[in-house]
């Protein structure tokens, strides 16, 4: 098959979450099972100047893109990392020459719209100068919520191949791109689809509504938040336009990257170990002590969090519970940056703690992985969760999930009290008394070293890998092609 998948960001070349760590893990099995892969992204600086990108980048077109009553100009750049995968980027300066994908920290770009509006446009562009004629063209989230209605305004004017499919995945549909309907002008779409049956919602313009209405089929990351979005609880307003389309959505779960998120070969770690040999673990858990100025021989309870700190991860539920975290014999280890109330809030209990809490308010690749590796459970307790990578993980570098029954959490792991004979984890409610039973399950647990071995063993022996999902997405495509 010839696939096409459109998103603002892909592991290893820029990444600000999970949706990253998927297409770029999505693409390259694809691409490794024999098919026809093309990734489009936003030409950021960080991608340009990336040392396994800057090498390869070929520059191959001028582009000229209408926006409203003006035209644009920017470029296409492409480069090839491995058989069947390529990549465009489409470059503006104006755009993408910043600093960070989004926003500055503070905000969001005050100009997104216009950014992501250039960038759809592009890609649809690219798409008819260089006639790629593809079976399926996948887009995710809101940045690419624009592409199918793009690319049937564009079949009808300069007929493109109309038997091309469009799937638009939900990562997170609490992020909707919503703007002011004034920016819609830019897209040159007809008026028609101004309305409540196009991209209106209360007033402004949602992309991530476009992406929903107009695409062929739609997708989410697990089977559980393909349920929850359907509902007003989870729906983040959107859950009646969800509903439209119930008969067009799947969930399916995520896979992890087995090439670089596995104990045994992780080169990130000062250790490497297996379940049949946890020595390494050891090892980890002495160094992760150490990097944070705790005693490496410390026998108590290490908990583990690496997350954006907002309140969609729960980081209130953790704090919350501080007097947990003071009062036994137990250290905390965060790590990420986010909200700036959540990180001073951290901040300042690592502070009055340093005996107890660490916390360091950066994205650090390699330390995430040693958190996941040295620590004893891995904190995830979200409000809400699309399919999460972390609990996964967790599991396969035995390190025991303390996660709440949401999205994909509940699809991946299994509660040790529910089913003891194949629990994996702890499941919890998201509530400040929730996480703090699970806190309290999880000291238990880890104070029988048998129990807590089996448990270790049980996840260690899950199989998250994309094999398991790229199946599901290739039957899905074929099912799609009819």
């Amino acid at each position: 098959m010839k696939i096409v998948h459109v998103a603002s960001e892909m592991f290893p070349y820029v990444k600000t979450g999970g949706l990253a760590d998927v297409v770029g893990a999505l693409a390259q099995a694809l691409a490794q099972k024999g098919h026809e892969v093309t990734v489009f992204l936003p030409g950021y600086r960080a991608v340009l100047d990336h040392p396994e990108v800057a090498p390869l980048l070929q520059r191959t077109r001028r582009l000229r893109i209408q926006m409203g009553d003006m035209f644009m100009t920017g470029d296409v750049r492409e480069f090839t990392p491995e058989p069947n995968l390529k990549i465009c980027l489409i470059c503006r300066e104006e755009f993408f020459d910043r600093r960070a994908p989004y926003g500055n920290g503070e905000r969001d770009y005050e100009d997104n719209h216009h950014r992501f509006i250039f960038f759809c446009k592009g890609v649809v562009e690219v798409m008819r100068l260089y006639e790629i004629d593809a079976d399926v063209v996948h887009g995710h989230d809101w940045q690419a919520g624009l592409l199918p209605l793009l690319l049937r305004s564009a079949e009808q004017r300069h007929g493109l191949n109309l038997a091309m499919h469009t799937v638009h995945t939900i990562h997170n549909i609490a992020f909707q791109g919503l703007f002011p309907m004034r920016s819609f002008y830019r897209t040159n779409l007809p008026k028609e689809f101004m309305g409540i049956d196009g991209v209106e919602y209360y007033g402004q313009a949602s992309m991530m509504k476009a992406g929903l209405l107009f695409a062929d089929r739609v997708t989410t990351v697990s089977p559980q938040y393909a349920k929850e979005i359907q509902t007003s609880e989870y729906g983040c307003g959107l859950d009646g336009v969800v509903q439209t389309r119930a008969e067009d959505l799947v969930g399916m779960v995520n896979g992890i990257d087995s090439a670089i998120w596995n104990p045994a070969t992780d080169a990130r770690l000062p250790a490497t170990y297996s379940a049949s040999d946890l020595a390494g673990k050891t090892a980890c858990r002495k160094a992760l002590l150490a990097s944070q100025g705790f005693d490496p021989e410390f026998s108590g309870t290490v908990f583990g969090m690496v997350c954006r700190l907002t309140e969609q991860k729960g980081v209130q539920f953790v704090l919350a519970n501080q007097a947990f975290f003071v009062r036994e014999e137990v250290r905390l280890i965060v790590l990420g940056a986010g909200d700036a109330a959540l990180e001073e809030q951290m901040q300042l209990l690592a502070a009055e703690h340093p005996g107890k809490v660490a916390y360091k308010g950066a994205l650090d690749e390699n330390l995430s992985h040693l958190v996941e590796a040295g620590s004893d459970f891995f904190l995830m307790p979200s409000l809400f969760e699309p399919c999460g990578l972390n609990q996964m993980y967790s599991q396969v570098y035995g390190t025991v999930p303390v996660v709440t029954r949401v999205g994909g959490l509940l699809d991946t792991v299994t509660d040790i009290d529910s089913d003891p004979a194949a629990g994996t984890g702890i499941l919890v409610e998201a509530t400040d008394e929730g996480v703090g039973k699970g806190l309290q399950r999880a000291l238990a647990l880890h104070g029988d070293r048998s129990a807590y071995a089996a448990v270790q063993q049980r996840g260690m022996a899950r199989d998250f890998g994309w094999a398991t999902a790229t199946a599901a997405y290739e039957a899905f495509y074929a099912e799609l092609m009819g």
